[in-house]
C-alpha cells in the first residue's frame, strides 16, 4: 500500500474534512485519526494473503468507488502502481462523465500475483473494501468480478447489472482495460458503466 500517496491526497482534498468547523483542530485531529485508522487497516488486509502486495493499491481512506481490477496490465508488469497506466488515465475520465470524483476513488488488485490463494485474495479485497469503505466497487474484469462476489459472500455478480450488497453498489464490467483499443468493445463497457451514472 503506498502510505505517502494515501496521506497526501488525503491533505490536498477540502472535502475530505471532518463534520466540525473547517479548519480547526478538532477537525484535523479527526481527519488524522481516521486516515491512520484506514492506513492500518489496509496494512492489516495485505497481511491476509501474503504476496498481495506486490503491486500497489492507491487512493485515498475517503473513496467514493473502488476499482478492482483482476490481473496486471502493462502498467502493473512494469513496477508501477494499480492502474497507473492509460487504464488509469482512461478511468479518470470516465469517473469524471459518471459523476464521481477521481481523486476520491480507491484502486486495486485482486490478483496482483499469480498462484495467489483465491481465499486470501478474497479476504484482502473484503478488508480492503471495508477499511476505505466506497459507495460504489467496480468490478472491472470478469477475474475481478468472481473476486468481488466471493469477497462480499454473494453470487456472481451479472456484468452490466449494478447489486447491492452490504449498503454498496456493485457493479462488474466486461474488460476495461482490454476494450481501449477497441472500439466496439469500448461502447460496450461504456453502456455497461452508464448503469451507476449519477443523476
Amino acid at each position: 500500500m503506498e502510505l505517502v500517496r494515501v496521506a497526501a491526497a488525503v491533505s490536498r482534498r477540502p472535502d475530505t474534512a471532518a463534520p466540525t468547523e473547517p479548519g480547526s483542530r478538532t477537525a484535523e485531529a479527526i481527519r488524522a485519526a481516521h486516515v491512520a485508522r484506514t492506513i492500518a487497516e489496509l496494512t492489516e488486509a495485505d497481511r491476509a494473503c501474503p504476496g498481495a502486495d506486490a503491486v500497489a493499491s492507491t487512493g485515498g481512506p475517503f473513496a467514493q468507488v473502488a476499482l478492482v481490477k483482476g490481473n496486471r496490465g502493462p502498467a502493473e508488469e512494469s513496477g508501477g502502481a494499480a492502474m497507473s497506466g492509460e487504464d488509469g488515465e482512461a478511468l479518470d475520465k470516465a469517473l469524471e462523465a459518471l459523476g464521481f470524483d477521481p481523486a476520491r476513488s480507491f484502486r486495486t488488485l485482486s490478483r496482483p500475483e499469480p498462484g495467489l490463494d483465491p481465499e486470501s485474495c478474497a479476504q484482502r479485497l473484503r478488508l480492503q473494501l471495508e477499511a476505505v469503505d466506497p459507495e460504489v466497487v467496480l468490478a472491472l474484469d470478469e477475474e475481478a468480478a468472481d473476486d468481488v462476489s466471493r469477497a462480499f459472500g454473494i453470487a456472481a455478480l451479472v456484468i452490466g447489472k449494478p447489486t447491492r450488497a452490504l449498503g454498496r453498489t456493485l457493479l462488474a464490467v466486461r474488460g476495461f482495460e482490454a476494450s481501449l483499443h477497441d472500439d466496439a468493445r469500448k461502447r460496450r463497457v461504456w453502456a455497461e458503466l452508464k448503469t451507476i451514472a449519477r443523476s
